[in-house]
Formats: structure tokens, C-alpha cells, sequence
């Protein structure tokens, strides 16, 4: 289990300091993220990707779970009221279940990709500012010990706080 970390870094070469200190804490590269705003380099730092930018997650899980249900829901109503003797069992019911569900998934993250990650609108200012986002991804044992790390050697950082949800896939 992983809780994601947000600090705010003042610029590019104090997020590359940053980053580098993260690496001598053993947190490995691929889980750790950094936002900043259009045209700023960050040079070998590992930028957010669309997941950690965009609502896609929410909108997957969101648009799946609807499309589970009325996927069974038309089976259903299907299955009791077959049309021009076309009739469905069970078997028909999950298909159309699972059509729903994979149609629900696709739509919802064409969607989820367009929109600006929630949770991290309450940045945009400080982004827009020219401050960089960084985001760490540490096993919970962990929290207390990198963020006391971080703390310490960049007083500069100003932390953000502890998001709970990390999803368990990079």
C-alpha cells in the first residue's frame, strides 16, 4: 500500500535537487512525479504522465461500474420482453453485461483524459506561478520517515500533504 506525497519546489534545479535526494532515499524513479507549467525543462526528472494529470481513473472506474449496470439492466429487460422471438438466457444477460462494462470504460476515459485531475486543481496557482508539483508515491510505513527526509534537507519545499488513494498499478 503507497500514499501519495505533494510538495510545492520553488524551481527547476531545486526540484532536481530534490529529485536526486529521493533517489538516495531508494524511492524508486517510476514513483515519483513532477508538474510544472508549459516549457519549463525538467531535465531528467519524471514528469506526471495523463494518469496523474487527468481524471481518467475516476472516469474509468465511474463509467464501468455504469456500464455494468445497464449492460444487465438491457439484458434484463431484454431477456423478459425478447424482440421478434429472439430470445436470451443467461448467457446473453453477461454478454450484454460485459459489453456494457467494456463500452462504459472506453467512453468514460475518452472523457476522463480531457479533464484536469481534481484533486490536484488546488496547485494550479502555485504551477501557474512557476512552482513545480512534486509527487511521491511511498509504502506507508515509510511516510513519516521521507517526509522528515525531504523536510530537512529542503527547507525551500513546501509540503502539501498526504493523498490516501494511490492506485495500486504505476
Amino acid at each position: 500500500m503507497r500514499r501519495r506525497l505533494y510538495w510545492l519546489v520553488p524551481d527547476a534545479e531545486s526540484a532536481r535537487r530534490f529529485g536526486d535526494d529521493l533517489l538516495l532515499a531508494q524511492i524508486e524513479h517510476r514513483h515519483t512525479h513532477f508538474l510544472a507549467r508549459e516549457g519549463v525543462n525538467l531535465g531528467p526528472l519524471h514528469e506526471a504522465s495523463i494518469l496523474q494529470t487527468t481524471d481518467v481513473r475516476h472516469a474509468a472506474i465511474g463509467g464501468t461500474l455504469a456500464g455494468v449496470l445497464l449492460g444487465a439492466l438491457a439484458g434484463w429487460i431484454y431477456a423478459r420482453n425478447p424482440i421478434a422471438g429472439l430470445e436470451i438466457g443467461v448467457g446473453g444477460i453477461v454478454l450484454m453485461t460485459a459489453f456494457g462494462a467494456a463500452f462504459g470504460f472506453f467512453a468514460s476515459t475518452l472523457v476522463g483524459t480531457s479533464l484536469p485531475n481534481s484533486y490536484l486543481r488546488r496547485f494550479a496557482r502555485d504551477i501557474d506561478e512557476g512552482r513545480i508539483l512534486a509527487m511521491v508515491d511511498v509504502p506507508y510505513r515509510r511516510v513519516e520517515e521521507v517526509q522528515a527526509l525531504l523536510s530537512g534537507r529542503h527547507p525551500e519545499a513546501a509540503w502539501r500533504g498526504v493523498d490516501p488513494e494511490v492506485p495500486a498499478f504505476p
